[in-house]
């Protein structure tokens, strides 16, 4: 029975490649935190393990600058992440908060709620919308893209993020620990507006040790995403 729904599912993929590439492409989510938030680390923790899923999720961490003043300036907190959850609390009407997870761009919750990120992650995978196919590759010290044809229009968003940094907090509201966090995000920019037809663009590696592209609807909506391979890589 199971290989009779394999050749099935594999039948569909080769009449409709758009069901194979919406299957295939990451559902991203947004965590935004700060080590200045004593709430974050559950989170945090939930990041982390998301961040190991080698290709159904891609997970960012990004790290807002308005929790800087309770004593512990974070060290990667960065304005266009404190402006990027200011654009969704205005989108969803819930203001910005810490620990805060948003999926796909469309739905927005308590970071330390696993379940609920769960269910919002589901849905995502079930009924996220993919409009082309994403490819990055990181080739001579180039973001080599490749966005594919399709219908809508949507920004290309490259983003470059570190893959840990383990941080002993000094003061603030976690004085005392020692936060581990993954896929936090060091560069976050707009380098192309999409419209429909494929266009390709090399770009200056953003900072940061590893490169994902993500297509942004311009209702917030993430419609594309896809991480960078390696040159060579299979």
């Amino acid at each position: 029975m199971r290989s009779r729904q394999l050749l099935f599912l594999a039948a569909l993929a080769a009449l409709f490649p758009e069901i194979a590439s919406a299957a295939e492409r990451p559902v991203v989510v947004e965590l935004f935190t700060s080590q200045g938030c004593s709430s974050c680390p559950p989170a945090n923790a939930y990041l982390n393990e998301l961040s190991k899923r080698p290709s159904d999720i891609l997970a960012l961490a990004f790290h807002v600058t308005y929790w800087d003043y309770l004593g512990w300036k974070d060290p990667f907190s960065l304005k266009i992440a404190t402006d990027r959850q200011d654009r969704y609390g205005r989108l969803f009407g819930d203001g910005s908060y810490t620990p805060e997870i948003v999926v796909d761009g469309s739905t927005g919750v308590v970071g330390s709620h696993r379940d609920e990120v769960d269910r919002a992650i589901a849905k995502a995978r079930t009924n996220g919308t993919t409009v082309a196919d994403v490819h990055v590759v990181v080739k001579d010290g180039k973001a080599s893209i490749d966005v594919g044809a399709g219908q809508g229009v949507a920004r290309v968003l490259l983003v470059g993020f570190d893959r840990e940094h383990v941080t002993p907090i000094g003061h603030g509201e976690n004085r005392g620990r020692t936060m581990a966090e993954a896929n936090i995000v060091r560069s976050f920019r707009s380098v192309a507006e999409w419209s429909g037809a494929p266009i390709h663009l090399d770009e200056q590696l953003p900072d940061g040790e590893q490169v994902a592209v993500i297509l942004e609807a311009p209702d917030g909506r993430i419609v594309g995403a896809s991480k960078a391979v390696r040159a060579g890589s299979s």
